[in-house]
């Protein structure tokens, strides 16, 4: 019977493009919760955690977000700082997962998590800084482009967002001021007007679906 996965972030976008990268292998795993940042509740076996624009693995509330504790949480990230891993397993996470990582290797470490290993990245991985979908991709934005838009748009200011994003504050202002020379604008509050027109405002969603029987 194929693992059953609950995918979570803020942006449909995000969620939605970690499921179409798992849906070819829905012979192994089926996402039957898409939600935002809220508890899952659907009986799923694991929980998926996407960091795009969220806090990161180590400041999760396992059970908030997982409230019947049957279900394994799993990180989702680019950010592999040793301790950031460290302390989000000291908080109950089941595993940490790469974005460097392809479908099929996704879906292996879910299996084996699922059967009780803890999984973790390997200190020489690189995550894919460009996984999935994101907002502003249709407009020439890398993700960690867009995230800054996206925690600029929380009203976070530069040195909340390098640690949020695990950054130092020098690589932040240069994400920050080639997005800004992609979109148009030269100040935060253009900013800010511009990615609430383009899909940059947190979702708040959840959409439960019926895995095929």
């Amino acid at each position: 019977m194929p693992l059953r996965i609950a995918v979570l972030n803020d942006y449909e976008l995000v969620v939605a493009g970690i499921a179409a990268v798992l849906g070819p292998f829905s012979d192994r795993v089926v996402v039957v919760e898409l939600d935002s940042r809220m508890p899952v509740v659907s009986d799923v076996d694991i929980v998926l955690y996407d960091t795009f624009g969220q806090v990161q693995g180590d400041a999760l509330d396992v059970e908030e977000l997982v409230p019947h504790g049957a279900a394994r949480l799993v990180v989702f990230s680019w950010n592999l700082d040793p301790g950031l891993i460290e302390r989000a397993v000291s908080h109950g996470v089941a595993g940490y997962l790469s974005k460097g990582l392809s479908g099929e290797e996704i879906v292996d470490a879910l299996e084996r998590i699922a059967a009780g290993e803890r999984v973790l990245p390997d200190p020489a991985t690189r995550a894919d800084e460009d996984f999935g979908r994101w907002p502003g991709d249709t407009v020439g934005l890398s993700a960690r482009e867009s995230e800054m838009l996206a925690l600029i748009v929380r009203g976070l200011p530069n040195k909340e967002i390098a640690t949020r994003a695990g950054l130092s504050i020098n690589s932040v202002k240069t994400y920050i001021r080639t997005a800004y020379r992609k979109i148009g604008v030269t100040t935060r509050a253009q900013a800010v007007v511009w990615a609430m027109a383009h899909g940059f405002e947190p979702d708040r969603f959840r959409a439960v679906r019926t895995p095929p029987s």
